[in-house]
Parts: structure tokens; C-alpha cells; sequence
């Protein structure tokens, strides 16, 4: 369970979010600027709200009151963007990069496994720039799986690929969500997507969940 309470000022409106999630996709929709990554930063502990109270398992990430547990501790499985892989490293030495080296041996089976449902096991020896932008997603994907994280976070990470590419992947989070049953939030403008992919779909604007009549407004615009 994924229990989420931020409130921050930003720039231009005061951010207040609430909501809680178990073992589900969960998908945030919302236009650019609506604090969409702003709530998968805090989550992940990259940004730190005012106040408020994100809670994993358990495992308090933040509270007001306390000191903030550090993104390293937090056990989380980010997906950014771009992917953020490491372009001189190989394909193998990326997706093991947040593996800790006394665990490698135990992980050996989970992270074949991932390769396997991945495809990409033929791409190990290969650097970033050696393959396509699907095949990056992918090896972005194994990694942010490969340390087991309690919680994965996809910030748009299929925005870049064509639509052939882009629905594969779709089938392919579906399927890895199956396996790993853990809370999956997702990030995406593509309202299809949204519906594809989403357990729930929470639709943000100016960082405050919108009400239902709002919302009609909000999908009209995209």
C-alpha cells in the first residue's frame, strides 16, 4: 500500500494531492505544468513537499515531522523520460547498475527472467546509442526492475517511440505489472494510453485533482 499526502508551493499554485494505492497502475494525466512529475519526484525523493505524508509499505518516506528518508533508501524503481541510461556503459552494466553487488548472485534469476519477458537478451553487450528507442525503453525498464523496487514510477516513458512501438510496450508494462505485482504510477498526456494502461486514472490540474465536470473540460482540450 502507497499512501500519498503532499502539499508544496511551486511556482505559480500551491500543489495538494491525496491519494492512496495498492498493487494497481495508477495513471496521471494532466497538461504540462500540472505538478504530474512534481508527485513521482517526491515519491521517489528527489523533491521534498512543505509538508504532508508518503508512506510504502509501512516504510515512511516523509513526513513533516521528521527528517526525510533519502531516495537511496526508498527502494524505488524510477523510469525518467529519456530513459537516463549511461551511454558508456554496456546494455548489461546499465540494467545492473542499482543492483547491489552482494545481492547480483541472488538476483540472477528474477534478472533473467526479466531479460527473457523483455527480450532483450541479445542486447547485453551492446552500448545505448547501438539500439533502437523501444529497445532503450526496455533496457530502462530491467533496470528500474532489477533492484526489486517496492514501488515503479514511469514518467511518459513511452512518448518517444511510434505507435506500433508504443503499443507493444504498452502490452509489455501490462505484463510486467502482472508478474510483479507491485504499485505501478504512470505518467503520460495520452489519454488512450491512460485507459489502456490505468487501473484508476487520477486527472490533475494546477496540482489539485480535478472534480468531474472539470475533467470533461481537461479531455476536451487533449
Amino acid at each position: 500500500m502507497l499512501h500519498v499526502n503532499i502539499h508544496k508551493q511551486l511556482a505559480h499554485y500551491e500543489m495538494a494531492i491525496q491519494f492512496e494505492m495498492g498493487a494497481e497502475i495508477l495513471v496521471l494525466v494532466g497538461p504540462s505544468g500540472s505538478g504530474k512529475t512534481t508527485i513521482l519526484n517526491s515519491i521517489a525523493g528527489l523533491v521534498h513537499p512543505d509538508s504532508g505524508l508518503i508512506v510504502s509499505n509501512k516504510h515512511t518516506f516523509f513526513d513533516t515531522d521528521q527528517k526525510p528518508m533519502p531516495a537511496r533508501d526508498r527502494q524505488i524503481g524510477y523510469l525518467f523520460q529519456d530513459y537516463a541510461l549511461f551511454p558508456h556503459m554496456t546494455v548489461e552494466k546499465n540494467i545492473l547498475y542499482g543492483v547491489k553487488k552482494n545481492n547480483r548472485k541472488d538476483s540472477e534469476e528474477m534478472i533473467a527472467q526479466l531479460l527473457h519477458v523483455l527480450g532483450i537478451e541479445h542486447l547485453l553487450h551492446k552500448y545505448p546509442h547501438q539500439v533502437s528507442g523501444g529497445e532503450k525503453q526496455r533496457v530502462g525498464l530491467a533496470r528500474a526492475l532489477a533492484t526489486c523496487p517496492s514501488v515503479l514510477l514511469l514518467d511518459e516513458p513511452l512518448s518517444a517511440l511510434d505507435k506500433e512501438t508504443r503499443k507493444q510496450c504498452q502490452d509489455e508494462l501490462l505484463r510486467l505489472h502482472e508478474i510483479w505485482k507491485i504499485p505501478f504510477i504512470v505518467v503520460t498526456h495520452d489519454l488512450d494510453e491512460a485507459e489502456r494502461l490505468g487501473n484508476r486514472i487520477i486527472y490533475l490540474d494546477k496540482g489539485q485533482i480535478i472534480d468531474e465536470q472539470k475533467k470533461r473540460q481537461l479531455m476536451t482540450v487533449y
